[in-house]
């Protein structure tokens, strides 16, 4: 605005770990009854592990915390430098776009690709990064994907020709991928459950939308002063420090206890698995982004053979899991995570409703924030500047948000916050769907900006402290690389289909009629709308009974 293969086998001896609350268990397959905790109503449980370097997750590094609180801060901001660089570029592409489009000679129908295909890319390579991590390190992962990040930001602006532009973002999100996953490995292996990781993990999220919202502002006076290249230029040298901090402040991983070898590079990541879901998610999100020329698009011959395809390796990389762990081996995303314990009867459901809520508030967040920047320039012709200008709401909700989440997380049931916050956040497309062009900012606009990301924001923190207990500190890198996977691939998925409901919702759709685009923003706002809804109903009913999250254990 915002990672997992569990193997807990037979025998050897016991390690327990405590966890809050009841219904986020940890997700390994044998497990004794749970010890009530009198005092806030968690759950002691003794899991059966094997007593290997392999299995055993290593709590060394979530223990005792940072030594000091000027440590603990740099891990932070360290932590969260990339995301918040990240987010700066994407707030300045979303209100430079139409400039950018213009210069590279990008045509309208290829307008979102820059943003889409970024989300695409860092989508299919989340999963390996963060199995990459677990096994190599997540600093060493975290700090040579900065550096490529960094190096492809220098070549957007480089670029001469959409397509040139097309294809460094798309390196960008490959580089983005390595720091998401990694970025939450080390604030969980950096601070202990409690009030300090609570904190940083808003912060963390708290860097996305402030990123975001200094990025439209820099990207409006800079399209209207020297040029949007300068803007690629500025975050490329100011990544330099951050580099440096987080090479120096960022501790080596405690998880990694044996040295790397290629027996465990082949043995210890789920390679085929890693294949097979990467070429799924990349052939769907392409079927979709062709969907932006209208339903026709996808029945041509060659984008439909791609969607059959992504349809083939998805059932292929279900089989492929289930198999391997029926087998006791390495499963990129187990499907035990998926079923309930009978000391956890609502896992699979609490679960389950993070990931698909995660998948469209991502959509619709992303989706509103592009599609009302086009507002404000296509419809009300705005400049670059006055558009940058009414996105300034965001900057203080989002983080207010993040920030507050962090505060009251361990205080408030987080069914509450999720359901409570996907209310105000759904007035947002309302009031864009409904709003007259003529009428002033602060009748609709205003609100709208102010609420769209107050949702995506609490989720990103409270998804992080539910996906974080549930696993074991050795795979928190790859249950990281879920998490934004399905986020990522929630955005370009989003954007995709929000494009093919522009492009139908008026005659014109993607001309310059101006009623035409009117209708299909319209229409797209209430795309988004609906959606807003689904998401409502869909944390009520699979977050009930979560409890709270993120209290401390002792």
């Amino acid at each position: 605005m915002s990672r997992t293969s569990v193997q807990l086998s037979l025998p050897s001896t016991f390690h327990h770990t405590i966890i809050s609350p009841p219904p986020t268990a940890n997700s390994g397959r044998l497990e004794a009854p749970a010890l009530a905790d009198s005092e806030n109503g968690s759950q002691m449980e003794f899991v059966q592990m094997p007593q290997t370097a392999e299995n055993v997750p290593n709590n060394e590094g979530t223990r005792s915390g940072p030594r000091s609180k000027g440590m603990a801060a740099v891990i932070i901001i360290a932590a969260s430098s990339m995301v918040f660089m990240n987010s700066v570029l994407n707030g300045m592409l979303t209100v430079g776009l139409p400039s950018i489009a213009r210069d590279t000679n990008l045509p309208d129908s290829l307008m979102l690709w820059p943003a889409s295909v970024f989300g695409l890319t860092c989508g299919c390579t989340l999963l390996l990064s963060g199995s990459i991590g677990d096994l190599i390190g997540s600093r060493t992962v975290y700090l040579t994907g900065s550096l490529l990040l960094a190096a492809f930001t220098l070549a957007c602006g480089l670029a001469r020709t959409g397509i040139q532009l097309i294809m460094f973002r798309a390196i960008s999100g490959i580089a983005i991928s390595m720091c998401l996953p990694t970025a939450v490995s080390i604030i969980t292996t950096s601070f202990p459950t409690g009030r300090g990781r609570n904190i940083a993990f808003g912060c963390l999220g708290a860097a996305q939308p402030v990123g975001f919202s200094i990025g439209i502002s820099l990207g409006g006076v800079l399209v209207d002063t020297i040029g949007w290249r300068y803007g690629f230029y500025i975050v490329t040298c100011a990544t330099a420090p951050f580099f440096l901090l987080a090479l120096w402040g960022i501790p080596k991983d405690p998880r990694k206890t044996a040295p790397v070898t290629r027996q465990r590079l082949v043995s210890e990541i789920d390679w085929v698995g890693n294949v097979l879901i990467s070429a799924s998610l990349g052939m769907f999100s392409y079927s979709f982004a062709t969907m932006s020329g209208g339903i026709k698009s996808l029945i041509r011959p060659g984008n439909l053979v791609v969607l059959i395809l992504s349809v083939l390796f998805l059932v292929a990389f279900i089989y492929w899991v289930i198999r391997q762990e029926s087998l006791n081996r390495i499963a990129l995303i187990p499907p035990s995570l998926f079923r309930s314990t009978q000391s956890s009867p609502n896992r699979a459901r609490n679960f389950s409703a993070v990931c698909i809520s995660v998948f469209f508030t991502w959509a619709i967040f992303n989706g509103h924030q592009y599609f009302t920047t086009l507002y404000f320039q296509k419809v009300q012709h705005l400049s670059s500047l006055e558009t940058s200008v009414r996105f300034v709401p965001m900057i203080v909700s989002g983080a207010l948000a993040n920030i507050i989440t962090g505060l009251v997380v361990g205080r408030i049931r987080a069914d509450i916050l999720c359901v409570g916050t996907a209310v105000v956040s759904a007035i947002a497309p309302l009031l864009m769907a409904v709003a007259d062009p003529s009428w002033s900012y602060w009748t609709a606009a205003f609100i709208a900006t102010g609420a769209i990301p107050i949702l995506a924001d609490t989720l990103f923190t409270i998804s992080n402290l539910v996906i974080t207990s549930i696993f074991p500190p050795k795979t928190h890198g790859l249950a990281g690389g879920v998490f934004n996977t399905i986020s990522q691939i929630g955005m370009s998925v989003g954007l995709a289909d929000e494009r093919r409901q522009l492009a139908s919702g008026g005659k014109v759709g993607l001309g310059h009629d101006e009623y035409a685009l009117l209708k299909g923003y319209r229409a797209t706002y209430w795309t988004l709308f609906g959606g807003s809804v689904i998401i409502v109903v869909l944390t009520w009913w699979g977050l009930r009974r979560i409890g709270k999250v993120g209290l401390k254990t002792e």
